[in-house]
C-alpha cells in the first residue's frame, strides 16, 4: 500500500471539520446540518443510497461518474463518523494497521477476535 498523500489526508481533515462545524447549525441553510438534525437512520439510508449509485456507476464503467459517486459516498461517511463522534484519522489509523497484512489474514484474525468477544 503506498503512503497517503498529505494533501489528500489534510482534505479529509479539513472537509471533516467543515462537517462537525455544521453540527446543530440551520436545516435550512445547510445540507448537513440537515442530514445531522434528522438523526443517524437518515444518515445511514444516504450511505446505502450512495454505495448503490456507487455500485451503479462502476456496472456502467464510466470512470468519472465512478469517481463522483465515490466521492458523495465518502462525504456521507465521513457525516456518519461526525455522527458518531468520530473522526477520518480513526479509519486512517485502521488502514495503517492492516497495511501489509493480506485480505484473507486481515479477515481470520478479525473472525478469531469476534468468536473471542462471543465466548466472553
Amino acid at each position: 500500500m503506498a503512503t497517503a498523500d498529505p494533501m489528500n489526508v489534510d482534505t479529509l481533515a479539513r472537509l471533516a471539520a467543515v462537517i462537525e462545524s455544521r453540527r446543530g447549525g440551520d436545516p435550512d441553510k445547510s445540507y448537513v446540518a440537515r442530514l445531522f438534525a434528522k438523526g443517524p437512520d437518515a444518515i445511514l439510508k444516504k450511505i446505502g443510497e450512495e454505495a448503490t449509485e456507487t455500485v451503479m456507476a462502476a456496472k456502467d464503467g464510466d470512470p468519472q461518474r465512478i469517481v463522483a459517486e465515490m466521492a458523495d459516498l465518502w462525504f456521507h461517511c465521513l457525516v456518519a463518523l461526525a455522527a458518531y463522534g468520530l473522526k477520518p484519522d480513526a479509519v486512517l489509523a485502521e488502514l495503517t494497521r492492516r497495511e501489509g497484512l493480506s485480505g484473507l489474514e486481515e479477515m481470520a484474525l478479525r473472525k478469531a477476535g469476534q468468536r473471542d468477544k462471543e465466548g466472553s
